[in-house]
């Protein structure tokens, strides 16, 4: 934690998947008067975020809201669960993606995952259609507030909008103690950043401009949802990441 008007506890959850060790790392903010939730985990992950917020000292009985960066299962996939075991909480989004949340318009990623289904090698497609199952399963839930680039769900938290990954993706920013919360913009992989999912990617191009908007930030401390924290190095390997990605010639 660093001492600020709004303090920033990073939950560490641990789960199996497919027999491997792997970890999400949501966010709780919290001031005198609101404490949020930055993004949910999957279906059934309750129990593991209510133990990671204890372990901290946290009741997410004490919650009053949950901000969804973004619609991929393992950021929303346990908010139908959240929302029904703590009602009172409001629910908030990126003004793009709260019509994917909400249930109004089909998931950009299950599109995506109908769209590339037959190109796959016959060895992949069962795993495919599981997946496919699981985003179809998703329950919506309705937003309560969107919010889009500069504007704020809390005193001292900035959104800033990072499309690439998925359309409305965003990150927040707390510019009093340069802390940025990245969600999917980018990922730590061995020590250094990287793209999440570049196969994957709705906008690769896109991706990559958005890392180049958070380096034009002051950040001290990187919060990844999928690889943790990092106070090392920011600057320097949001550069090289950038340089792994040249823009491609004008034919």
């Amino acid at each position: 934690m660093i001492a600020s008007s709004v303090v920033v506890y990073v939950l560490e959850v641990r789960f199996d998947y497919n027999g491997k060790e792997e970890a999400l790392y949501p966010v709780i903010l919290k001031n005198k008067h609101q404490m949020i939730l930055v993004d949910c985990g999957y279906a059934g992950f309750l129990p593991l975020i209510e133990d990671a917020a204890q372990k901290q000292g946290l009741s997410l009985q004490e919650l009053t809201g949950v901000f969804i960066t973004h619609h991929d299962i393992d950021h929303l996939g346990g908010l139908a669960e959240l929302k029904n075991s703590y009602p009172a909480l409001a629910v908030y989004a990126p003004v793009i993606e709260a019509s994917y949340i909400s249930g109004k318009e089909k998931s950009v990623r299950l599109m995506q995952a109908e769209s590339l289904f037959e190109s796959l090698p016959e060895n992949q497609k069962s795993g495919a259609l599981y997946f496919q199952e699981m985003l179809k399963n998703v329950q919506s839930v309705e937003v309560d507030a969107v919010f889009t680039e500069g504007e704020t769900f809390m005193e001292g938290v900035k959104i800033i909008n990072t499309p690439g990954h998925m359309p409305g993706h965003v990150s927040i920013y707390l510019p009093e103690n340069q802390t940025l919360i990245a969600a999917d913009a980018l990922v730590i992989e061995h020590d250094e950043f990287e793209i999440a999912n570049p196969a994957f990617t709705l906008d690769l191009g896109a991706a990559v401009e958005s890392v180049k908007k958070l380096k034009r930030l002051q950040i001290k401390r990187m919060i990844c949802y999928h690889g943790g924290v990092t106070e090392e190095g920011i600057d320097a390997k949001l550069a090289k990441l950038i340089s792994r990605y040249p823009r491609p010639p004008v034919l």
